[in-house]
């Protein structure tokens, strides 16, 4: 197969590093085609006769499947554990159940071990490391022949290391092996150029009691600590405003891709069947709900992958490695606001594939946060681009939440939960499962439960346009480097 220029550039750089070192590290935007890269690695390397198995790691077990079937292409055998395999793709939630046949491979075969994602994996020895990081270190860090690292997004929310990364003393910068950003990835058409439109509102009123509150912006809201952003982001008017502007960006764009699909990113599960109400109700669209509920969520997903079908809705099923390319538009209702997952969100619609139109749109409230990260994304935008875009919406809103119906009200949801289909929960850094309310039972399908609290959205939402690119220095945090550099201390 045709490897793009990037891939080659890897696999020679990693390959003529193997040579003084064992651990590669490679940053490679998300949509960018790692997946293939690494598996023609391991079949380099293996026809090369410089390794005998290979063993994968990702976070779901949907890109681990999808790893098992590349490699079984590369290898032209099977990649499941068993007799006549060479080797195996498992998750990172395996880890801990693997048992001592797979370790005594180590001992007895040059063994290549791919890991996907990895900042899902934190530790710069066994006193920082979280599970992961703790068997990664203990196992396969001294014991592996050699490895590949992979990440879209080099850091984490806890600012710990990653696992098997080199940092800079002084800057606490990674130091990756290779580098293929998105502005690279914009420019070699292996990436599309993504546009992120942030719904605002300018007049906002928020009753308590005999207390009433006026704010001019989600920024103006937030900042006051009256009404949590997960109440936003269930909000039956947002969802409504979003999803309006969204399926008419995504119908557009299915008259020149008949295929084209979009993915909407709920809060909960309950929330997830809300929207898809409210697409029906509003836009008569159906959407395919896609939840940890769902003992064959993987297999709607591949379906999905090659169907025709508009919408797919999930909570954190689809936010990072999962392939789907045929994605061209994401509506952001997620209620978390961490800049990784807003990043493996994003790179979800960013895939470039043989279809006329290669338009990308992710399309969310105002939060300061998210809004920030997309102003980070826009410091290296290709030229010609306009940086940012503002528009007025002329639509008004004069609905007031009824905190008598609860299909009207809002659902907070203040402490997420990582929620796995298959395994055990190790690192609750790792939101690629879904991310859910506490409740074994919805006792409101698709409706969201009630509040105390009255929110009325009254008046004009307007939205900024923002065409993005690139990705901003990566460091790690000073205070971190603090902790990191105490730990060396008392290990050596």
């Amino acid at each position: 197969m045709k490897l793009r220029d990037w891939q080659s550039e890897c696999i020679h750089s990693a390959i003529s590093k193997y040579k003084l070192k064992k651990h590669f590290l490679a940053l490679a935007t998300p949509g960018a085609g790692k997946t293939i890269m690494a598996s023609v690695l391991a079949k380099t390397l293996f026809d090369q006769d410089k390794i005998d198995l290979v063993i994968c790691f990702s976070p779901s077990s949907i890109v681990a499947h999808d790893f098992s079937i590349d490699l079984s292409e590369q290898f032209k055998t099977d990649f499941d554990g068993t007799i006549g395999s060479l080797g195996n793709s498992f998750t990172y939630q395996g880890l801990s159940t693997l048992d001592n046949k797979v370790w005594r491979l180590f001992d007895r075969y040059r063994v290549f071990v791919i890991f996907d994602e990895i900042h899902h994996c934190a530790g710069s020895n066994t006193k920082d490391a979280n599970a992961w990081g703790e068997q990664i270190i203990t196992k396969i860090k001294n014991s592996a022949f050699y490895t590949i690292a992979m990440t879209g997004t080099p850091w984490r929310s806890d600012s710990l290391p990653i696992v098997l990364a080199d940092y800079c003393n002084e800057s606490g910068k990674i130091q990756c092996d290779y580098v293929y950003g998105l502005k690279e990835a914009i420019r070699d058409d292996v990436c599309r150029i993504p546009q992120i439109i942030a719904l605002d509102n300018d007049k906002i009123t928020v009753r308590e009691g005999d207390k009433t509150n006026h704010f001019t912006s989600f920024l103006d809201l937030l900042s006051q600590s009256i009404i949590s952003y997960s109440e936003v982001v269930t909000n039956t008017k947002v969802i409504e405003q979003l999803i309006r502007r969204a399926d008419d960006k995504l119908s557009a764009l299915r008259q020149v891709n008949y295929n084209a699909g979009g993915l909407i990113v709920a809060s909960s599960i309950s929330h997830a069947w809300a929207i898809q109400r409210v697409l029906r109700e509003i836009k008569g669209e159906t959407a395919l709900v896609v939840t940890s509920n769902e003992s064959d969520s993987n297999d709607l997903i591949k379906s999905f992958r090659f169907n025709q079908d508009k919408w797919i809705i999930s909570v954190g099923m689809i936010s990072e490695g999962t392939n789907i390319p045929r994605l061209q538009v994401c509506c952001y209702l997620s209620n978390v606001k961490t800049e990784m997952y807003y990043r493996q969100v994003l790179g979800r619609i960013l895939r470039i594939t043989d279809s006329p139109n290669q338009e990308a749109f992710l399309f969310m409230p105002a939060e300061p946060k998210l809004v920030d990260y997309a102003f980070r994304v826009a410091q290296d935008i290709p030229d010609g681009l306009s940086q940012v875009q503002f528009e007025q919406m002329d639509e008004e809103i004069t609905t007031e939440v009824d905190t008598n119906n609860p299909s009207e009200e809002m659902e907070t949801i203040d402490d997420p939960i990582v929620e796995n289909i298959e395994e055990p929960i190790l690192d609750p850094e790792n939101t690629d499962h879904e991310i859910t309310d506490d409740s074994e039972t919805d006792p409101y399908p698709g409706q969201l439960p009630s509040d105390d609290r009255i929110m009325g959205i009254f008046g004009r939402f307007n939205h900024t346009e923002l065409e993005i690119d690139g990705f901003e220095d990566l460091v790690i945090s000073k205070q971190s480097m603090a902790k990191l550099n105490h730990y060396n201390e008392l290990v050596f």
